[in-house]
């Protein structure tokens, strides 16, 4: 790659990672770095439609990119990307995809799609196996209290919580 074609092409990432909308700190729980798309990876990587649609874990790949909200997310196939991108809502995870259990006593932690539950269509997230079987013995009461600090504490820094 000539120089030039470097030039233009950090260019346009650099205008590309621009024009996605900013979002609030830790706002959504993303790896460090950026993607080729020119912004964080959301959900380490793992299809979030094959995970709702069909509850298994699925890698993505940079091949199937899709930026909603300034975050990536990987996709096995065009088909789930553009499922994602047709109604992004009905395939995120729920509370930026953090720590399910640690939103509902008001912290950030990570959200590891090892540790995870399909709830009413919708995608929950847990630290590690622990809290995932914390999650287990109220998991109504949990995902009830994290929806009500997730409007708390959703813009706030993770260091600050």
């Amino acid at each position: 790659m000539t120089l030039t074609k470097t030039l233009v092409a950090a260019a346009l990432l650099s205008m590309a990672s621009m024009s996605s909308p900013a979002f609030a700190a830790d706002e959504y729980n993303t790896s460090s770095g950026l993607t080729a798309a020119g912004a964080p990876l959301g959900l380490h990587g793992v299809d979030p439609v094959a995970f709702v649609n069909l509850g298994n874990r699925i890698d993505g790949t940079a091949r199937h990119t899709a930026v909603h909200d300034g975050v990536a997310y990987y996709f096995a196939s065009k088909e789930t990307m553009d499922k994602f991108t047709a109604n992004p809502a009905a395939y995120l995870p729920q509370n930026g995809g953090f720590c399910t259990f640690g939103v509902s006593v008001g912290k950030k932690f990570d959200g590891d799609p090892q540790y995870a539950a399909i709830v009413d269509d919708k995608l929950y997230l847990f630290l590690n196996e622990e809290i995932f079987r914390e999650f287990q013995k109220d998991e109504a009461g949990t995902i009830a209290k994290a929806a009500e600090n997730w409007k708390q504490i959703r813009t706030t820094a993770a260091k600050d919580l």
